[in-house]
């Protein structure tokens, strides 16, 4: 097996045509942007957007074979503008050259004014890879003259499909070696490898190169050895990166949603990452914008799983959290009464305020009867509770800002905010 020492099988493995490429089948599949680009000799600008082992070097490396163009690859942060003038220098004799750079988000504004009247005159064609969402940590400059093409994650039954070749290639993988695979082999690396194609090469190339041959010459390869091979994918995110906020995302949207189901999948995630200052935040601001008026018992109740939680500590703060997720799904749901303030803020803002009546301003002090300050106050508690009188600026006389929801508990609000304001009309 000498062989399969000299390059990683993820390396060897690389596709080299589209056609080989998996899971990105939107970006170059038949008919496709990319496709057409390569096709029509019309390469332009772009930017390969995605979560690590999702292909954007893979894809680079193919537009670099399948166009007859000069190719370069620099990395953001380690490259200078030096090579960038080298690479310039070159595509003015040559006329166009293609240039890849790696972590592109990290290009500092040096890197970028050199290479931004290059770009525009169309002598490099730059094709950016980043993790980060290009639109928040891309500079614009660079940004609107690329397009950006978002990768994601492959499917199992993708990832899969790159495992069964690896086996059976025979010039790059390892189809001149016999195997003895238990069942639920590959599907066990395709599932838990995170989406990552590069991590379940590497467990598979790991599981093949550290396991001896039996009497018969095959190699066994069992799901014992597989999870022992297989690294288990980190979920501690980076806290400014795009992924960590679109869990967060889809956290609080599946409780707003009522998906418990959903609503436990992205808590056990946050949990898995560790992440229980930003896990009660989001079930805290969810208690009080979502559920609200329909449960007002929420609100405390959440806020009693929070302190228990952080209290208790992961891995038993899960407990308090997940019955927290669970009531706050099943909630009623209302944002009636933070609607409401909203518009009145928008009010204030656009000076929409007008003056406070004469009968409602502070009167407590001398002189103030002489000024008309409280004079026809009526005080409700003589009146048993409640008076006909007015209490906005004559300009907004009338205006309302809340309007109640049948929902749970706020049903009863409802109807006493109905009949008042059916006094008040009277």
């Amino acid at each position: 097996m000498e062989n399969y020492f000299k390059e990683p099988l993820a390396y060897r493995m690389r596709p080299s045509s589209l056609e080989e490429i998996v899971g990105q089948k939107h970006i170059v599949g038949e008919g496709k942007l990319l496709q057409r680009m390569i096709k029509s000799n019309r390469l332009s600008s772009i930017i390969l957007y995605g979560p690590p082992g999702t292909g954007k070097t893979t894809i680079a490396n193919v537009i670099a074979q399948l166009t007859s163009l000069p190719y370069h690859e620099i990395n953001a942060v380690s490259s200078g503008k030096k090579e960038m003038e080298a690479v310039v220098q070159e595509a003015k004799l040559l006329g166009k050259s293609i240039l890849f750079v790696d972590e592109v988000h990290r290009f500092n504004k040096s890197q970028q004014d050199f290479l931004l009247p290059y770009m525009e005159s169309g002598i490099i064609i730059l094709i950016g890879a980043t993790t980060e969402n290009p639109h928040f940590e891309i500079n614009n400059a660079i940004k609107s003259r690329c397009t950006v093409l978002e990768l994601t994650h492959p499917k199992p039954n993708e990832i899969k499909e790159v495992l069964e070749r690896a086996l059976h290639d025979e010039k790059k993988g390892f189809g001149k070696q016999s195997f003895l695979i238990e069942d639920g082999v590959i599907d066990e690396l395709a599932h838990h490898c995170g989406g990552d194609i590069r991590s379940a090469l590497n467990g598979l190339e790991i599981a093949v190169l550290s396991t001896d041959p039996n009497e018969e010459g095959q190699i066994p390869i069992t799901l014992e050895i597989i999870k022992e091979c297989l690294q288990k994918k980190s979920l501690h995110y980076d806290k400014k990166g795009d992924h960590f906020y679109n869990i967060i995302s889809a956290f609080q949207k599946s409780m707003r949603g009522s998906d418990v189901d959903a609503a436990l999948h992205y808590l056990a995630r946050l949990i898995e990452a560790g992440d229980l200052d930003v896990i009660c935040r989001r079930l805290l601001v969810t208690a009080w914008e979502d559920v609200g008026l329909a449960n007002s018992q929420v609100p405390q109740m959440v806020l009693a799983a929070i302190q228990s939680a952080e209290r208790l500590g992961l891995p038993e703060a899960r407990i308090p959290l997940a019955v927290a997720v669970t009531e706050l799904c099943l909630s009623p749901k209302s944002n009636s009464a933070y609607k409401a303030l909203d518009q009145a803020l928008n009010d204030v803002r656009s000076t929409n305020i007008g003056e406070v009546p004469d009968h409602l301003k502070d009167a407590h002090y001398r002189g103030a009867k002489e000024l008309g300050r409280g004079v026809d106050y009526k005080y409700p508690h003589d009146f048993g509770g409640w008076v006909k009188q007015q209490y906005l600026p004559d300009n907004l006389k009338g205006k309302t800002y809340y309007k109640p929801k049948e929902s749970g508990q706020e049903k009863r609000l409802a109807q006493f905010y109905n009949r008042i304001q059916e006094l008040k009309n009277s």
